[in-house]
């Protein structure tokens, strides 16, 4: 046999062999078809098929999000608001789910974000702006719920969906801001009127605070003042009569003896003891 051919066989046989190797991650899972008919699934590590015969189909099993793209809805009040809403979702990894993925739904991506669009406007179509502000968690959980039911014969999971913005025309917009900041302001004006009240009612309690303490002073003033004169009353009373009474006897003696009033005295008595009788001065004994 002529060596070339031997060489030209052995490089078709490596050639295919090589050609046929296919390597799954362990984020994916492979479809192997044959001649466009299901063959088998392949799990991650090393797969060999059949260059031209065989082909094998990747699919990843990770968690992935799509857009659901900008879209104006018209709200229950007649309101154009602009909403966006992503979605996250997974390929369930059993064989029967991956199959699903590929076999029951063509380009299940693109179609999450037609179905997520309808979706949001059948939700958001019966509420008013105000209300599809207010109620995000509600119409997350409802976006969530019938996106679940409407996919679940994909072999996927809903992980969950979120609400990116509901944004009014920006005329609403601007009158809803105005509102907003007016309602502000009425909450700040009045923290600083009950502010400035409090304020108002500490200065008029420390004010009659003052004045009590002023009039106790004066009632412990008036009471010290009576209780003096009270004191200086009885000393008066139990001092000064007796006193003012020898203080006249002694005026009595002393005019006598201007006028050069004679008086007589009595024989075997000494002049001091007579002055100190008129005096009304007990003498010493």
């Amino acid at each position: 046999m002529n060596t070339s051919i031997i060489y030209s066989i052995i490089f078709i046989v490596v050639f295919i062999f090589f050609a046929g190797i296919r390597i799954i991650r362990p984020t994916q899972r492979g479809l192997i078809e044959r001649l466009g008919k299901y063959k088998k699934f392949a799990h991650p590590g090393f797969h060999w098929i059949i260059p031209i015969i065989d082909r094998l189909f990747f699919v990843n099993i990770t968690e992935q999000m799509v857009d659901a793209e900008p879209q104006e809805i018209i709200t229950n009040d007649n309101l154009n608001a602009r909403v966006d809403a992503v979605v996250y979702f997974k390929v369930l990894e059993e064989e029967e789910n991956v199959k699903s993925s590929q076999y029951h739904v063509f380009d299940y991506k693109s179609q999450i974000v037609n179905l997520s669009r309808t979706t949001l406007r059948n939700i958001i179509g019966t509420l008013t702006l105000k209300s599809a502000n207010s109620e995000r968690n509600k119409i997350n959980s409802e976006f969530h719920r019938t996106l679940s039911d409407e996919t679940k014969n994909w072999g996927i999971i809903i992980v969950r969906t979120e609400l990116k913005e509901i944004d009014p025309p920006k005329d609403v917009q601007e009158t809803m801001n105005k509102v907003v900041k007016a309602e502000n302001e009425k909450i700040a004006a009045v923290d600083y009127a009950t502010a400035a009240e409090t304020v108002a009612d500490g200065v008029k309690r420390a004010k009659i605070k003052e004045a009590e303490g002023v009039k106790k002073s004066k009632i412990l003033n008036a009471e010290g003042e009576a209780e003096a004169i009270k004191l200086v009353n009885e000393a008066a009373d139990k001092y000064f009569t007796g006193n003012a009474q020898l203080f006249k006897k002694l005026e009595t003696v002393e005019v006598s003896l201007k006028s050069n009033a004679k008086i007589v005295v009595p024989a075997g008595t000494e002049l001091v003891n007579i002055i100190g009788e008129m005096a009304g001065v007990v003498p010493l004994k």
